[in-house]
């Protein structure tokens, strides 16, 4: 029972994100080029699918006895077409034993190297109510370009201390939307 509600869950959230990025990037398909004016803001909403993490004590993946979903959102101060800062708060929720419950929120401040073909590199500070905190570096690439939104693809790798845990490194698959 557990792992159907999760992967239905899942299924449905993507479905939900890649329909509503598709209604978004068909209706601006027709693509002007024009000057950017900095400084810019910019939002984003995500999913992040954690994969698994790596500690003192192995592997752990999201797979098994729990399952984790993340919803990153934010804003991206751009100051130019090479580099921006960015907010972002991602709450968690996690399925254990068939009870889902918001475990933690994160708060995720960092700065952006902008590169060409739609390519960034993202260093992010990390804060979670859970209790642990560290950094990751995520790499992130437009997928889909629009006038008003686009869609992307990141690849983070957390690195966690405190909270009494033993130091961990995660990996995870997030698609999002800006705009």
């Amino acid at each position: 029972m557990h792992k159907i509600f999760t992967r239905s869950f899942f299924m449905h959230s993507m479905f939900v994100l890649v329909f509503t990025t598709a209604l978004s990037l068909s209706a601006t398909a027709q693509q002007t080029t024009q000057t950017q004016i900095y400084p810019k803001v910019t939002g984003y909403f995500s999913l992040l699918h954690p994969i698994g993490s790596w500690d003192k004590n192995g592997f752990h993946d999201n797979f098994s006895n729990v399952y984790t979903l993340a919803f990153p959102f934010g804003i991206n101060i751009l100051k130019s077409d090479k580099f921006g800062i960015s907010f972002e708060i991602a709450p968690s929720i996690r399925t254990e034993h068939n009870i889902s419950k918001v475990s933690s929120v994160l708060f995720h401040p960092g700065a952006m190297f902008r590169f060409k073909h739609g390519f960034t590199l993202i260093g992010r500070a990390a804060f979670e109510t859970s209790g642990r905190y560290g950094f990751t570096p995520i790499l992130n690439q437009v997928i889909k370009k629009g006038k008003n939104a686009s869609l992307y693809f990141s690849l983070p790798f957390p690195v966690r201390f405190g909270n009494n845990l033993p130091t961990s490194l995660s990996t995870g698959l997030q698609v999002g939307v800006s705009f």
